[in-house]
């Protein structure tokens, strides 16, 4: 499983970084001069994944040690915390995503009236707040796992429970499935099941466009299915079964890559990223070709 760990965590960081990092600066530039509440949605999601990214090594190094924790241990209960947030933060985000496309189709006329960015960034403070309370116990638990500072710290980062511990983890568990999983997921397939079918009777929207529209919500739906399900399947799997399953860190490794994923859905819901996408493209053929010739 070790080897397992590495190489998804590794593909993520290596695959993740340079599109997070050209899609921040995308957005960033997109946000200063004429912002949407669109761009303000996927710059919070990039940063989000970037945050994830910044704390990857650690769980890098995590699992090179076997699951032990040899890094000082404070890192251990922020390490988690960041991790489990900016995870759950990406369903919220991904979710605004599609009901902001969703009223834009759906409702235009009524949506146009207030269509304001700020709006987004309140959406976006809100998640952030909702998500970090919710995850409270994962920075919360290793210190009461440890107890006494001046004795040693556990060997394991937010692995091994005691059955007092377990209660409380597997009901919070249970919450974050229901309240930041089920829900977000239903809303998103409620939005993007419309938006599509209305977007199939519209007579006078381009072949491309339609195709890039029907991208971005197959896109989005993909993501949740693939990187979410399994990881919060574990959490009901655990509360029916009242103990912390041994395969959850490989059904976490699925919502690792959603860090890899978001570009995709950056590029059919930006013009900006696909444009610059598309730029840095002719840019590396150009440079091809100057070597090559050379």
């Amino acid at each position: 499983m070790r080897l397992l760990l590495l190489a998804v965590y590794i593909l993520t960081f290596l695959a993740g970084v340079p599109a997070n990092v050209l899609a921040f600066r995308t957005f960033c530039r997109k946000v200063r001069t004429r912002a949407a509440p669109i761009d303000v949605l996927l710059l919070n999601l990039t940063i989000s994944d970037l945050i994830f990214l910044a704390f990857l090594p650690f769980k890098m190094k995590e699992a090179s040690d076997h699951m032990q924790w040899l890094l000082p241990f404070p890192l251990c209960p922020l390490t988690g915390f960041v991790f489990y947030v900016t995870i759950y933060n990406s369903t919220l985000l991904l979710t605004a995503v599609g009901v902001e496309r969703y009223l834009g189709v759906v409702h235009p006329f009524r949506y146009a009236l207030c269509r304001r960015p700020r709006y987004a960034v309140v959406a976006c403070v809100l998640f952030w707040a909702v998500t970090s309370l919710n995850l409270s116990v994962v920075y919360i638990m290793p210190y009461a796992q440890w107890g006494d500072i001046a004795a040693e710290p556990p060997s394991t980062c937010y692995l091994n429970f005691t059955e007092s511990e377990l209660g409380i983890i597997l009901r919070v568990r249970l919450e974050l499935f229901l309240v930041l999983f089920c829900v977000p997921f239903l809303i998103c397939c409620f939005c993007y099941v419309n938006f599509l079918l209305v977007l199939w009777r519209l007579p006078n929207i381009g072949r491309r466009k339609r195709l890039r529209a029907m991208g971005l919500a197959l896109g989005t739906l993909a993501v949740f299915a693939v990187c979410f399900v399994p990881y919060n399947v574990s959490h009901v799997v655990g509360f029916v079964r009242h103990e912390s399953e041994h395969w959850r860190n490989v059904a976490l490794l699925s919502s690792t890559l959603n860090a890899c994923l978001d570009p995709l859905i950056f590029y059919f819901s930006s013009a900006a990223v696909r444009s610059v996408l598309k730029r840095c493209l002719r840019n590396v053929v150009a440079k091809m070709h100057i070597l090559k010739c050379g």
